[in-house]
C-alpha cells in the first residue's frame, strides 16, 4: 500500500505538470495564430480602404475598433457583437494576449493589437485604432475535461502499480515462505535438508544458495564435532581404563602391588591425560576462531632460535633468512616450528634440514628429515586428530596425536598452509605464511644464515 500511495503522489505531480504543459501549449499556439491573423489583416488596410476581415484559419473573431470602442469592421463571426475586449495596448507594447470572458461564461482567447502610429496618421488622421483577433476558448480548456482525463489515467496507473506490487510481493513472499518452511524443518539431528533454490541471479536465489552453503558447512561442522567427540572419548577412555585397572589392582592386592610403582604409573597416565586435554583446549580455541594477539614476527629469526634450542639427539642443519616478517601470534608460530622440529627429529636417521626463505611473496619454512618418510596415502591423514602411524606409536607411545592437527590449524589461522610434499628421502613438511604488506612491497636482499 505504501508503494501505491507513493506512486499516486508521484503520478499526481506528473499529471499536474502535464496538464499545465498542455494548457500552456494550446494557449501559446492560439495566441501565436491570433497575432499572425491580426498582422495579416492589418497588412491589407490602406488609406480610404478598410476591407472586411475574411478569416482563413480558426481565428474567426476579428474586429477593428476605434478609440471610442466602436466596431469599424468585423469578420462574419464577430459582426453584430460589441467590442471583443476593452484592452488598449500602449504604444510601447502594441501587441498583447488576453482571455476575455463574458457574463454568460463564454471566453474568447484573443490578441489585442494597437495599429501603428504611422498607419493611424495616414488612415484615420492620428486617431488610435485597435484590432482584436481571436477565437472561442477550446472546450478542453473551457471545461474540466483534461483534468478528469488526467485524473482517470493517474488512478488507473496507480491501480496497476498497486496490483503489480501485490502480485510481485505475493510471488516473492511465496519463495521466502518456502525457504522459511524448510528452515523450520531442519533440526540438529538432521541437517541434510536444503531450501529450494529459485533459478536466476535474483536476491532470493542468492539468499537460497547462501543458506544452502551455510547449511552444508553447518552439517560438515556437526559431523566433525561428532567425530571429534567420538574420537576424544576413545582416546581418553584408554588411559583412564588403564589407570582404573592399575588402581583397582593395588586395592585388591595390597600385599602384592608396590604402591610407589602404582603411583608412578598413575602419574605417567595423568601426564598423558593432561597433555591430551591441553592439546584439545588449544585445538578447540583454534577451531572456534578465537583471536590471538597479533604482532610482527620474524619467521626466519624464530626458526633460528628454536632450532638452536634443540640440543642432543639428531643434529639440525638450518639455512634461514632473517627479516621474513608476518603478522601473527608468536606463541602459536613457535608451537608450529617446535612440533615440526620434534616430529622430524623423532623420525630422522642422521640429520634434519630446516630452510626458511622468501618464495613468491611468502615466508616458506621447510623441515626435512632423512627417515623412512610418509606414504602418499597417509600425508593428509596424519593431520587428523589422534591419528598416529605405526612408526610414530613405536617411537613415542605417549604422544597425544594432536600436534600436527594443531600445527595445521595454526597455519590456517594465519592465512597460511601446512602440507607434506614430495622428497627424495624422508618426510618434507612445508609451512607457507603470507608476509606483511610492507614486506611484500619491499623485499631487500638479506643474507642467509647457516648453522648446524
Amino acid at each position: 500500500m505504501a508503494v501505491a500511495g507513493l506512486a499516486l503522489i508521484f503520478l499526481t505531480a506528473i499529471g499536474a505538470s502535464i496538464d499545465r504543459l498542455v494548457v500552456d501549449g494550446i494557449q501559446a499556439q492560439i495566441f501565436q495564430e491570433a497575432q499572425r491573423a491580426a498582422g495579416n489583416y492589418l497588412g491589407t488596410v490602406r488609406p480610404g480602404y478598410t476591407p472586411r476581415p475574411v478569416p482563413k484559419t480558426r481565428i474567426d473573431l476579428i474586429q477593428l475598433v476605434d478609440s471610442r470602442g466602436r466596431v469599424v469592421t468585423a469578420s462574419p463571426a464577430a459582426a453584430g457583437r460589441p467590442a471583443l475586449s476593452t484592452a488598449r495596448p500602449p504604444i510601447d507594447d502594441r501587441m498583447q494576449s488576453h482571455t476575455v470572458c463574458s457574463a454568460r461564461g463564454e471566453c474568447v482567447m484573443l490578441a489585442a493589437v494597437r495599429v501603428a502610429p504611422l498607419e493611424t496618421r495616414e488612415i484615420w488622421n492620428g486617431e488610435p485604432h485597435y484590432l482584436y483577433a481571436g477565437t472561442a476558448e477550446p472546450a478542453i480548456l473551457a471545461s474540466h475535461r483534461l483534468a478528469f482525463l488526467t485524473a482517470g489515467g493517474i488512478v488507473l496507473i496507480a491501480a496497476l502499480i498497486a496490483w503489480g506490487n501485490w502480485w510481485l510481493a505475493g510471488r516473492t513472499l511465496g519463495r521466502v515462505t518456502a525457504i522459511r518452511a524448510t528452515m523450520a524443518e531442519i533440526t540438529a539431528s538432521d541437517l541434510s535438508l536444503r531450501v529450494p533454490e529459485p533459478p536466476g541471479r535474483s536476491e532470493y536465489a542468492l539468499l537460497a544458495r547462501t543458506a544452502n552453503r551455510t547449511l552444508a558447512r553447518l552439517e560438515e561442522s556437526v559431523k566433525q564435532q561428532r567425530r571429534f567427540a567420538s574420537t576424544t572419548s576413545h582416546e581418553l577412555r584408554t588411559p583412564l581404563t588403564a589407570l582404573r585397572a592399575r588402581l583397582e589392582e593395588a586395592m585388591l592386592y595390597p600385599d602384592e602391588v608396590d604402591p610407589h610403582e602404582t603411583i608412578r604409573d598413575a602419574l605417567t597416565v595423568t601426564d598423558r591425560l593432561e597433555t591430551i586435554v591441553d592439546d584439545l583446549l588449544v585445538l578447540a580455541r583454534l577451531r572456534a576462531g578465537d583471536p590471538a594477539a597479533r604482532e610482527p614476527v620474524d619467521v626466519g629469526a624464530l626458526v633460528i632460535e628454536e632450532a638452536a634450542a634443540e640440543v642432543g639427539g639428531v643434529p639440525v642443519h638450518v639455512r634461514a633468512r632473517r627479516d621474513l616478517i608476518v603478522m601473527g601470534s608468536r606463541i602459536q608460530l613457535i608451537r608450529v616450528v617446535d612440533n615440526l622440529l620434534t616430529n622430524a627429529r623423532r623420525h630422522a636417521g642422521t640429520r634434519v634440514e630446516v630452510v626458511a626463505e622468501l618464495v613468491d611473496g611468502q615466508a616458506v619454512v621447510t623441515v626435512c628429515d632423512d627417515g623412512d618418510g610418509i606414504a602418499p596415502q597417509d600425508r593428509e591423514r596424519v593431520f587428523e586428530r589422534f591419528v598416529r602411524l605405526d612408526d610414530g606409536l613405536r617411537r613415542e607411545p605417549g604422544g597425544s596425536g594432536l600436534g600436527l592437527a594443531i600445527s595445521r590449524d595454526i597455519a590456517h589461522a594465519h592465512n597460511g598452509t601446512l602440507r607434506i610434499e614430495d622428497s627424495p628421502r624422508g618426510a618434507r613438511f612445508v609451512l607457507r605464511l603470507p608476509l606483511t604488506p610492507a614486506m611484500q612491497a619491499s623485499t631487500p636482499d638479506v643474507p642467509v644464515e647457516e648453522f648446524s
